[in-house]
């Protein structure tokens, strides 16, 4: 059994941590500063007035007093933390929905549209009975992130096991591999890259959905970056707002970027789909 996985391992030359993500960060880093270059064109231009579209200057003085005085660090922690907890439950609700379906042509039958329909579903559209249910309460965030995010990781866990060689499952059986064991060595590794991928909309989804929790959901004594939106759109603090709206950006790129991209890139690395040198 595993020397199956250590087909799936070619040697291939090291390179630096630093290396790969100065080769990581370069293109994102220069996609920002074209941004900024057009937005402060379009600022300078005049075809709004500062106090609807304000420049790229105001928007980082804006944030750069939110970290100052602590307000945008606790508000991007509590909302971090949800994410955290809310995005791990449909990982291990979606994984397991997931593998249960795709070994079940019964199940498959009886739900599996169901799964597809409750990803189309938009994430708003579960708050009145989330509202209902919970009241006004972490739960009922947590239980829209849910959700938004298990669906996709299921579909993902389904379309990946599916597409594993019926050939590769016979030669695991023919060496051993039967049950858990089949699926420990053999059809979740095969099954991986589409893994990936659902657990990658997933998190797309969980974040939308939790963005839009948080505008509709607040928690008294629970500063969040939905909170710090909706204050900035009350009071019309457009540079608070869009600042804002930067944070939640750069957090979803970073995410991508440093959890999701370093697994893609492992996982094509070692089936040498992706040079190292």
């Amino acid at each position: 059994l595993r020397g199956i996985d250590a087909l799936d391992r070619p040697v291939q030359p090291t390179i630096p941590l630093a290396r790969r993500v100065a080769r990581a960060a370069w293109p994102k880093l220069l996609a920002i500063l074209l941004v900024g270059v057009l937005w402060e064109i379009v600022f300078r231009l005049g075809i709004w007035p500062p106090y609807l579209l304000p420049g790229p200057g105001a928007v980082l003085r804006e944030l750069s007093r939110e970290v100052g005085d602590g307000s945008l660090p606790a508000a991007v922690a509590v909302t971090l933390r949800r994410a955290a907890a809310g995005y791990a439950l449909a990982v291990v609700i979606g994984t397991a929905l997931g593998v249960v379906v795709s070994r079940s042509r019964l199940l498959r039958s009886a739900i599996g549209s169901l799964v597809t329909g409750l990803q189309t579903m938009p994430s708003i559209a579960w708050f009145p009975l989330a509202i209902l249910l919970f009241q006004l309460s972490e739960t009922a965030i947590l239980f829209v992130v849910v959700l938004g995010a298990a669906p996709a990781i299921a579909n993902g866990v389904i379309s990946g096991i599916d597409q594993v060689p019926p050939l590769l499952l016979r030669a695991g059986r023919v060496l051993g591999a039967r049950g858990i064991a089949a699926y420990r060595y053999v059809i979740l590794p095969a099954a991986l890259p589409g893994f990936v991928a659902g657990l990658k909309q997933g998190w797309a989804f969980a974040w939308r959905s939790l963005m839009a929790g948080e505008l509709l959901v607040i928690v008294a004594g629970q500063p969040s970056i939905g909170v710090q939106l909706q204050l900035a759109r009350d009071l019309l603090d457009t540079p608070q707002l869009v600042a804002t709206m930067v944070v939640i950006l750069v957090i979803g790129i970073v995410v991508d970027s440093l959890v999701f991209g370093m697994i893609e890139r492992s996982i094509r690395t070692r089936r040498g789909l992706l040079e190292t040198a």
